[in-house]
């Protein structure tokens, strides 16, 4: 059961989490101010309504995770979303991530492979108001290409290397987003950016660590 009421504590604990988040760095005014309005709580279990707040990962179903607040700032950022830029999302979620990224004005196309996680979109609570917002069930590695070509991408998943299919669905000055597995479980957070000739000019920041990027479809 997940509380959906967004009440005054909601509110000031979401105020507490912007100023802590750009503190850590954060600096992009419209991604605090999407973290700032999107409520949290409403993506977990009620059993984590009052700790919703903290900047950290919470278990979600199948195994996941919603990823922490800094994480999901962090990635958005770098993204350097514009009004109407079509983004595929690889790694639905809880939805959390993706709901930021319509909050920013992006037309999402989002792709889950866990059954048990794309079978909660039906239900997603902001369809009136983000209604540019496609979900998917599907391998994340094939992507959408029907839907291609994509002006940002964003892998929500640790990733053994830039997926090739991923790479062609990119428009050319496009940006991906993805963090590419470096060593004993953690992963270098990399900007993509696609030149004329189809080369990505490369960006490395910061160390993380995320769930594995798998492939194939799974229906548990």
């Amino acid at each position: 059961m997940r509380n959906t009421k967004d009440e005054f504590l909601h509110k000031g604990l979401r105020n507490k989490l912007v100023i802590q988040l750009r503190e850590k760095g954060i600096k992009d005014e419209n991604v605090l101010e999407a973290i700032g309005k999107i409520p949290r709580h409403f993506f977990l279990d009620s059993a984590f309504d009052k700790i919703a707040y903290e900047d950290r990962a919470f278990p979600i179903d199948a195994d996941q995770t919603i990823s922490q607040p800094y994480t999901v700032a962090y990635q958005s950022e770098l993204l350097k979303i514009k009004k109407g830029d079509k983004v595929l999302e690889i790694g639905t979620g809880s939805m959390y991530q993706t709901t930021i990224l319509a909050a920013l004005g992006a037309k999402v196309y989002t792709i889950e492979r866990q059954q048990a996680l794309a079978s909660k979109t039906k239900s997603f609570i902001f369809r009136e108001q983000f209604p540019e917002v496609f979900f998917f069930f599907g391998d994340g590695f094939l992507g959408l290409p029907n839907e291609a070509p994509f002006d940002k991408i964003i892998i929500t998943a640790a990733a053994p290397n830039v997926p090739e299919k991923l790479w062609e669905q990119l428009k050319v000055r496009g940006i991906m987003v993805i963090p590419v597995d470096e060593s004993d479980g953690v992963q270098r957070m990399l900007r993509l950016t696609k030149k004329k000739d189809g080369m990505a000019k490369k960006e490395s920041f910061e160390a993380f660590s995320f769930v594995p990027m798998l492939g194939g479809k799974e229906t548990k």
